[in-house]
């Protein structure tokens, strides 16, 4: 069953995605200025790079799951206005560190790791509001828009990074990303505001609930088990790449914000062709075989080098970031449709917490690599990671699921479908 809602009828969808489109830019301007500023002014190796990207992270795993309980007992629309200010304030203190001569490694640690547990209650929060502002008959729908608006603020945000850092300094770049942030808080202010949960005893026992629901359901396993995979392996690679590109290759900021913009670009393609793709195929044929056709390109990442290899390995993480595109539509429709509003909070901090948490693990297993094997082993590593993040999902029962729709999971067109 083909839905022809459209989310942008609702006026709190549109304001929801002009906000996030704002903090979707800060994020990317500030994920390619934060290490760079460590690297060229702090002098971080590799071990510190991966300890700062591993802090960027580690929140969903210190508050995740009861982020998800809180979450489900508070007004959304609050908590999302909250981070963003939260987000935009801790960023603002690094230029003006920067400009008092007073920025330590200690200072990035601390701002990453609080701005970390704000984006822990963003990413539920959000994800927990579209299917109440939206319905679940344009899930598929808003949810290409929103990873689309994620591919084009990694396409753009990341090769704005580069270059303002390149131009105007890692400072400025992070101050602008400080203002990205203060202006979507703004901007989440023509959300309606919706009633508060009824208040309910025992978070324990709440967050007990949103990890039975998503454990005990064998698709849901299967996405989280893959999302976490893919999740892995991108950051065995993404927290080497600016050492390799500064110091190995001896290529610009603004090299590197392009290379990170090539995989936005892919994660654009995939988001733009999964609703086609599920339509034509079927939902579970599409997660399962568009990993098994395109994840395995992502071993062409670790031969990254010198032209013309750099445009090599390019093209390998863009056919990787497609599939990644299509997962993220197809994966994150099929769990909101599957779990009732009242556990939407603490299923998507169930799966934040596996997937955000396999960040933390790879960014901290990346330095670690880094420092005793070196940068272009620990690229082999996430390569080889993300060429096989498909198989929980083509070995569950989802290769078998047409719709989103209960009771529809094995069924087959009917003649003349499109």
């Amino acid at each position: 069953m083909r839905s022809t809602e459209s989310p942008w009828h609702g006026r709190d969808f549109r304001a929801l995605f002009a906000a996030s489109a704002l903090s979707q830019f800060a994020t990317n301007v500030s994920y390619v200025a934060v290490p760079l500023i460590a690297v060229s002014a702090l002098d971080a190796g590799p071990g510190q790079a991966g300890a700062l990207a591993t802090l960027s992270t580690v929140a969903f795993l210190l508050i995740g799951l009861p982020a998800g309980a809180w979450v489900d007992r508070m007004r959304q629309r609050g908590v999302l206005i909250c981070a963003d200010l939260a987000r935009g304030s801790l960023l603002a203190s690094v230029p003006l560190a920067w400009w008092l001569d007073a920025l330590t490694l200690g200072h990035l640690y601390a701002v990453v790791l609080l701005n970390g547990c704000a984006t822990v209650f963003f990413d539920v929060g959000s994800q927990s509001a579209l299917p109440k502002l939206v319905g679940r008959g344009a899930l598929v729908r808003a949810n290409a828009a929103v990873v689309s608006l994620q591919a084009v603020a990694n396409i753009a945000g990341r090769g704005l990074g580069g270059g303002l850092v390149q131009l105007l300094t890692a400072p400025v770049a992070i101050l602008c990303a400080a203002v990205g942030h203060l202006a979507s808080a703004l901007g989440l202010t023509a959300v309606r505001a919706t009633e508060r949960p009824p208040s309910a005893p025992g978070l324990g026992a709440q967050i007990a609930e949103g990890v039975r629901h998503v454990a005990g359901d064998r698709e849901l396993r299967a996405l989280a088990a893959t999302a976490a995979l893919s999740n892995l392996g991108s950051q065995l690679v993404n927290t080497m790449l600016p050492i390799l590109f500064v110091r190995e290759l001896g290529l610009s900021a603004g090299a590197l914000g392009l290379y990170w913009a090539a995989g936005g670009v892919g994660l654009l393609l995939g988001a733009r062709c999964a609703p086609p793709l599920a339509a034509r195929f079927g939902h579970g044929r599409v997660l399962g075989l568009a990993g098994a056709a395109l994840a395995p390109a992502a071993l062409l990442v670790p031969l990254i080098g010198a032209a013309p290899w750099l445009w090599v390995a390019a093209g390998g993480w863009v056919l990787a970031m497609f599939k990644i595109g299509v997962d993220n539509v197809l994966g994150v429709s099929l769990r909101q449709h599957k779990t009732p509003d009242a556990l939407l909070g603490r299923m998507n901090a169930t799966f934040r917490c596996l997937l955000t948490g396999a960040l933390a693990v790879g960014a901290a297993l990346s330095g670690l690599l880094g420092e005793l094997v070196g940068v272009r082993p620990t690229l082999w590593a996430g390569g080889a990671v993300l060429a096989t993040a498909f198989v929980p999902v083509l070995l569950s029962p989802l290769r078998g699921r047409w719709t989103l729709v209960a009771g529809e999971e094995a069924r087959e067109p009917a003649a003349g479908r499109p």
